[in-house]
């Protein structure tokens, strides 16, 4: 008896298996799939498409780039692809391509909620969450069944001070996906806990089996945050160490390059070297820089409550001027080699390329806010692209410091604050960056006490205020009155007036804290 000869799957059917598979959660059986399809045809986009696909989820970063390059290609309108394309190199910190893919992204257009939840992403990562936010909303409207496209919005509503809206967001996904550990952990921060009953629900999460680091991160940091709301000190540190535990498995930090970083800005920006060049003339920018979790954001809003003065957000665009000018490529952010990269740099250029990347979001004042902490690593270059900048730098005792960092889940920025000694180190050297800093540029600065500012706002703030040669506005005062976005991992609390609640906050913890308590007295540092 002759059997029937099975008749192959057309190249369609098999990226529609494909993409059900990818979708299953199933990557290894749909790239076995994408390679039959290539086979039969390598001029197919979406067999490229899905490759691409494919290799995020392995977390194959050079696969997909390659893939997705495969698309545009073979179809130059394809914006989906140009979008994953800006997305994965502004993450790798190659700016000029980012602006490349995304240009054409938006050139080419899309009603595609994948599409526009991409833009929205990429807008997020260079600080530009107005421009987020619609394609947020647009990605929800086509799409409300995707989680990640809620939780982007909700984020982003949680940045603009609308706080009901993102809790019903993480509600709405919570629903949906009971054990979706990001969205309990949004949920935690965008609220204060009154009782144990969310913890309750996040415990018996954890106790999944097989349940991956990054996952047990979310719940352990989230429980923490909620733990303290409730004042239940032992309970916090405890999820707050679990957690530190559970992201440090998941992120590579490399301390030796980190030294070798602040080494050579201490033996290279001189001020010599400063003095050696003309910058811009541009005199709107006020930089609010120090270490996160320091008041950044409470000084911030103490300016931007003066009528002269715009909130532009938490920037990277400094740091992507000096990166579109040098075409460092470098995906860490900051490097010894990002900095030698751009020491001979047109400064002038410099502070031209940021006015213009910045130019949406310095609003119609004659002045704007620029409050990206890590930027306190640029403060000599910020100093030779605007002479005539205002920087003002946040200080704050070194184990409140310390802790609030490692009492936060940040997302891709401060991967040493997951290890007490780790972040008792890095304190380390940022506090003798600043005071060379300091010595070298002395009066170019102004650094002001979060403690002091907390604990008696009119002097300091007059101070301020006075500092960056703005009349004084009563308004400066009632800044906790403000409405508009926040971009910082703090958005959802600093719409309250100042106060001293976290000052001495550590003390709590000080027996599970002798680590980094250790670590800060080996380095010299006074407690």
């Amino acid at each position: 008896m002759q059997h029937a000869t099975r008749t192959p799957l057309a190249p369609q059917d098999l990226l529609k298996q494909g993409f059900a598979l990818l979708n299953q959660g199933r990557p290894q059986e749909a790239a076995r799939l994408c390679q039959q399809v290539i086979a039969q045809n390598p001029r197919i986009p979406q067999a490229h498409f899905l490759v691409g696909l494919v290799a995020l989820s392995l977390r194959d970063r050079l696969t997909a780039v390659q893939a997705f390059g495969s698309v545009t290609q073979l179809q130059p309108d394809h914006a989906a692809a140009w979008a994953q394309l800006a997305k994965l190199f502004i993450e790798e910190g190659q700016v000029n391509r980012a602006d490349q893919a995304l240009k054409e992204a938006e050139k080419h257009g899309s009603s595609d909620p994948l599409v526009q939840d991409l833009l929205g992403t990429v807008y997020t990562r260079m600080g530009d969450h107005g421009r987020a936010k619609v394609q947020f909303e647009q990605a929800v409207a086509g799409a409300s069944e995707q989680p990640q496209y809620s939780l982007n919005l909700a984020n982003n509503r949680v940045y603009h001070g609308e706080i009901a809206a993102a809790e019903s967001l993480y509600q709405s996904v919570l629903t949906r996906i009971p054990h979706h550990a990001q969205a309990h952990w949004s949920l935690a921060a965008a609220r204060k806990a009154t009782d144990h009953s969310h913890i309750e629900v996040m415990q018996k999460l954890l106790l999944q089996p097989r349940l991956e680091d990054r996952p047990r991160a979310f719940l352990h940091y989230a429980i923490g945050k909620e733990c303290e709301d409730l004042k239940d000190w032992d309970s916090a540190i405890e999820a707050f160490m679990a957690g530190a535990k559970a992201r440090r498995n998941t992120v590579e930090y490399d301390e030796a390059a980190e030294q070798l970083m602040f080494d050579y800005l201490i033996e290279h920006c001189t001020e010599e070297w400063l003095a050696d060049s003309q910058g811009s003339d541009h005199s709107a920018p006020i930089f609010v820089l120090g270490q996160p979790r320091t008041g950044t954001t409470l000084i911030e809003r103490i300016i931007t409550s003066h009528s002269d003065v715009t909130s532009a957000g938490e920037l990277q665009q400094f740091g992507m001027s000096l990166r579109r000018l040098n075409n460092h490529r470098d995906p860490k952010r900051f490097s010894a080699q990002m900095f030698e990269a751009s020491m001979n740099l047109d400064f002038k250029q410099v502070g031209d390329v940021y006015m213009e990347a910045t130019k949406r979001l310095h609003g119609g004042t004659p002045r704007f806010v620029d409050k990206l902490p890590v930027n306190y690593l640029l403060i000599p270059f910020i100093l030779k692209a605007f002479p005539k900048a205002k920087i003002v730098h946040l200080t704050r005792e070194p184990m409140d410091a310390c802790f609030a960092s490692f009492k936060q889940l940040f997302a891709d920025a401060y991967l040493h604050s997951y290890d007490q000694a780790e972040m008792a180190r890095h304190h380390s050297r940022y506090l003798k960056l600043m005071a060379v800093y300091r010595e070298r540029f002395a009066g170019r600065f102004f650094d002001i006490s979060y403690e002091a500012t907390a604990q008696d706002i009119e002097p300091n703030a007059r101070a301020l205020i006075q500092y960056l040669e703005l009349p004084w506005q009563d308004a400066c005062l009632n800044f906790h009155q403000q409405t508009g976005a926040v971009s910082t991992a703090s958005a959802a609390q600093v719409r309250e007036p100042a106060h001293t609640r976290s000052i001495g906050r550590w003390k709590k913890y000080q027996q599970q804290l002798q680590p980094m308590l250790q670590a800060l007295s080996n380095e010299n540092i006074a407690i």
